[in-house]
């Protein structure tokens, strides 16, 4: 039997379809640049649609002198179409034309040419002219203070200058339109242009101003808000979270567990969570709470008197003793800090069964130096007692002001 042949394929035309492997085309997305002339729309339109860049402002120029269309749909896309992301680049804008100061030189060029035309005896239209020049300097302290502050392009010193060229030009327009023609109608324009004159250089401050009446006003909001959240957690969790601890004793996982979450919402609620710079108390509590996370026990933190610096031998003696209660009495460890002019007084005081110093081996020196002797070499002193009653130990450390720190 025969074997049929199959056709030979080559030099056949290829399939039609889109070569393997290859995407469709997309559109970039529509969004504006920021390093632009003047808003940026015309080279986000060209980038989208795949256009020339001149192309597109060409037709945007021919729309704007046809109807003012051009214009109008300039600012509209200005409005709605957002920016790139900024990535490594600063987040302001950069615009190479100096809107603000053409806006100050178109105005200054429009009070020459209203200055012209009366010493010329022309019959010139004073009062649009003026309100011209009024609307022109006005335009160019508004861009200084809104645009050019997210312009990195433009200095603060930038925005001074403008609105001191605006202010000149509006005087100068009063002073044009009072001294070519006198009269009571000019006179009043002349006033108002000078009140106009006079709110351009107080912009700056009404705009501080109105700046931190909102940012006042905010933070009040704020702070409303975050008293009745407190208050709400401290009926409800705190509540909770102090019973769990006194359920469970305070040498159990649970316990150790709620005490840890009940630090971290008190702290954040009182605003704790931010640490003061070499603060004793802040320092002190901070290594309880880690001391905590480690040993079956609860330490409680209790300072009084002024934020005094954090000084080292305290802190060390401090951890130590904290560390040594912990470790050896478990339960609740209370640790008193009072600070005043004549020096620095912590208290470590637990519930354990005491420790005689006269009883320990010669070896073990975590009280004898790393307390006593720590506190000594530091100019101030260490004692170890019995706490009340004659239950527990209480270590009572002593810094005078003059001593190291």
């Amino acid at each position: 039997m025969s074997t049929p042949t199959l056709p030979s394929t080559a030099g056949s035309p290829p399939l039609s379809g889109p070569p393997p492997g290859r995407a469709p085309s997309a559109r970039p997305p529509l969004r504006r640049q920021r390093r632009v002339v003047l808003g940026g729309v015309c080279a986000a339109l060209a980038e989208h649609l795949g256009l020339r860049v001149g192309t597109v402002r060409f037709l945007a120029i021919v729309a704007t002198l046809l109807g003012g269309g051009g214009a109008l749909l300039y600012l509209w896309l200005w409005a709605l179409v957002p920016l790139r992301d900024a990535g490594g680049e600063a987040a302001g804008v950069r615009r190479s034309v100096p809107v603000a100061a053409l806006l100050v030189g178109v105005a200054g060029a429009a009070t020459l040419s209203v200055l012209v035309a009366l010493r010329g005896g022309d019959d010139a239209d004073v009062t649009r002219a003026l309100a011209a020049v009024a609307l022109l300097s006005g335009g160019a302290v508004a861009w200084s203070l809104g645009f050019d502050r997210g312009d990195t392009s433009r200095s603060a010193r930038s925005s001074t200058v403008v609105r001191l060229a605006s202010c000149a030009v509006l005087v100068v327009a009063g002073a044009v339109v009072l001294t070519a023609r006198p009269s009571a109608v000019n006179a009043v324009l002349a006033v108002g242009v000078l009140l106009v004159a006079a709110g351009v250089l107080a912009a700056p401050r009404v705009v501080t101003l109105w700046t931190e009446l909102m940012g006042e006003r905010a933070a009040r909001v704020r702070e409303e808000q975050r008293a009745e959240i407190a208050a709400h957690l401290h009926d409800s969790v705190l509540q909770t979270l102090a019973l769990i601890q006194n359920r469970a004793g305070a040498s159990s996982e649970v316990a150790r567990i709620a005490r840890a979450q009940e630090r971290e919402l008190r702290d954040w609620l009182f605003e704790r969570d931010v640490p003061v710079a070499n603060d004793l108390a802040a320092e002190i509590r901070a290594i309880a709470a880690a001391i905590e996370l480690d040993w079956p026990a609860t330490l409680e933190v209790v300072a009084v008197g002024a934020s005094v610096p954090g000084a080292a031998p305290v802190l060390a003696a401090t951890r130590e003793a904290m560390l040594n209660a912990a470790r050896h009495a478990g339960g609740d460890v209370s640790v008193y800090v009072e600070s005043s002019a004549a020096g620095v007084d912590v208290f470590v005081r637990d519930r354990g069964p005491g420790v005689d110093l006269g009883a320990l081996p010669g070896d073990r020196l975590g009280i004898r130096e790393s307390i006593v002797g720590r506190m000594a070499r530091a100019g101030g002193s260490a004692t170890v007692r019995p706490g009340a009653g004659g239950a527990g130990t209480e270590v009572h450390l002593r810094l005078p002001a003059g001593a190291e720190r």
